[in-house]
């Protein structure tokens, strides 16, 4: 019954698509031969063979060509995907299981990876390299987003060997009307930080819950500074430990700077504080009958803060809340826009995170060659992003089809200018799962600094000290507990 409703679902999208699409359907149809054929898709995210991957990325494609029967493949095991791990058993790495399933006896044709497994695949040769299928096919990526293109070919070393139909990315969001009281010009694309944050300084005003604020890294007032601050660290490639995560690397001149930055930006009253939890529940339990105001939880919409750094999906609170502020006479509408992140000078088109949805590759030793490339041309196709156009939270590849949603205007291009920062390889993450840990020691440092207990250099260096310590433990027990008392030098 389930599969019947789904393949309905199917040919009523399909009947409503727009006459281009029809036609392209009934002709791949016809012209295909009538032999069933089978198309495996492994997917490293545990979708499994459910209605959201279907709906996503195949259901129009199978429509279209009733003779390719698609088989999704997960390859993350359930007990992570639904969080029942079994501390004293050992984990399986989920990249090894792909692996291994992309070697198997059976193997897919086509395989779903995250951004960060990219590279590791493409080291080992276990990709098809697309540059010569393209240009073989004329198939024209020159409407693609820059970001993305350049993105991938980034993790193929120049080279494409896979391609994404949909992306999300951040962007900064500022309120016109807080800049307009305080005679203060509008942020602009490409902005280093030093630049926003002088622009950060002149917006705040107040003292105490009434104090409005001229930037902060989140919209959520129950952010933390420590980790919000790695949106500024990425793009410089700071990391905590070196690559095989045996070495701290936080004692240094160019981490000194980084906190200095941020810890000013606290004491000068920039960014807010973190708020406690129980006080924003006490906010929210006070707000009543007409006073009652159901966006005290973010503070760009409470108009708090003047600026702040958002990924494209949030754009939907936005324009919800400013459509029904009719409803609420304690919400003021909020008259805004955005730019792109802010850059650093060192790295002057580097943006922060760009979550690629739907990054699909052909496995090298796929049987099907032939329609796992027909597959990846169709979702990165024109009529595919046309479709998909309108999606909440991502954003198609595809230029052309590039449009705010709701004829709600804004400065689209500040989520496609930027490219992706660099990732840190999360092979160490996987091999290591304890390693995490060192972080909770820099922010318990950072903390201390804030309160004027410790200076800054003193701190990394502390930092350093019980980061190598605890690393040492993870090396020579890496699935184990951690043993702070162990981990941290006394004396």
């Amino acid at each position: 019954m389930k599969r019947w409703a789904k393949r309905a679902a199917s040919v009523t999208l399909c009947a409503g698509l727009a006459v281009p699409v029809l036609a392209a359907c009934s002709q791949t149809a016809s012209n295909d031969s009538k032999t069933e054929r089978v198309l495996r898709v492994a997917t490293s995210f545990g979708y499994g063979d459910d209605e959201y991957f279907r709906q996503q990325f195949t259901e129009i494609f199978e429509f279209a060509n009733p003779n390719i029967k698609i088989e999704i493949i997960p390859t993350l095991d359930d007990s992570m995907r639904y969080g029942r791990m079994d501390p004293n058993k050992k984990q399986i790495d989920p990249m090894d299981k792909l692996k291994e399933v992309m070697q198997g006896d059976n193997p897919p044709d086509i395989v779903m990876v995250s951004y960060d497994q990219l590279p590791e695949l493409i080291t080992n040769n276990m990709l098809t390299q697309l540059d010569p299928l393209l240009t073989k096919d004329k198939f024209d990526t020159s409407d693609m987003v820059p970001a993305v293109i350049e993105g991938l070919k980034k993790a193929g070393d120049g080279k494409l060997y896979a391609l994404a139909p949909t992306f999300n990315s951040s962007a900064l969001v500022y309120n016109k009307r807080m800049f307009d009281e305080a005679g203060v010009p509008y942020p602009k694309d490409k902005m280093t930080w030093e630049e926003t944050f002088d622009l950060a300084k002149r917006l705040g005003k107040g003292e105490g819950e009434n104090r409005k604020y001229g930037f902060s890294f989140s919209p959520q007032p129950m952010g933390d500074l420590f980790y919000a601050m790695q949106l500024y660290t990425t793009p410089l490639q700071l990391r905590m430990f070196d690559d095989k995560g045996e070495k701290m690397t936080v004692d240094s001149d160019q981490w000194e700077k980084v906190w200095k930055t941020m810890l000013q930006l606290k004491q000068d009253k920039v960014v807010p504080d973190q708020q406690d939890p129980s006080m924003m529940k006490s906010r929210m339990m006070n707000a009543n009958g007409e006073d009652f105001n159901p966006f005290q939880h973010d503070d760009f919409l409470s108009n708090r803060v003047a600026m702040t750094l958002i990924n494209y999906g949030q754009i939907n609170q936005i324009t919800n809340a400013n459509k029904n502020a009719q409803n609420y006479k304690s919400f003021t509408p909020i008259d805004w826009d955005v730019v792109t992140l802010p850059v650093h000078p060192e790295a002057p088109d580097v943006g922060g995170y760009m979550n690629m949805n739907g990054i699909m590759g052909i496995n090298a030793k796929a049987q099907n060659l032939e329609d796992a490339w027909k597959f990846i041309k169709f979702v990165n196709g024109e009529e595919w992003a046309r479709l998909k156009a309108s999606s909440s939270y991502n954003i198609v590849a595809r230029k052309k089809y590039i449009k705010p949603k709701d004829g709600v205007q804004f400065h689209m291009e500040a989520f496609t200018t930027l490219t992706p920062a660099p990732q840190q390889d999360t092979k160490i993450y996987r091999e290591k799962p304890n390693i995490y840990q060192v972080q909770e020691i820099g922010r318990r440092l950072f903390n201390e600094v804030s309160q004027g207990k410790l200076q800054v250099r003193d701190a990394l260096k502390q930092w350093q000290t019980e980061g190598d310590a605890m690393l040492q433990q993870i090396k020579e027990n890496p699935n184990g507990p951690i043993n702070s008392a162990q981990a941290v030098p006394i004396g």
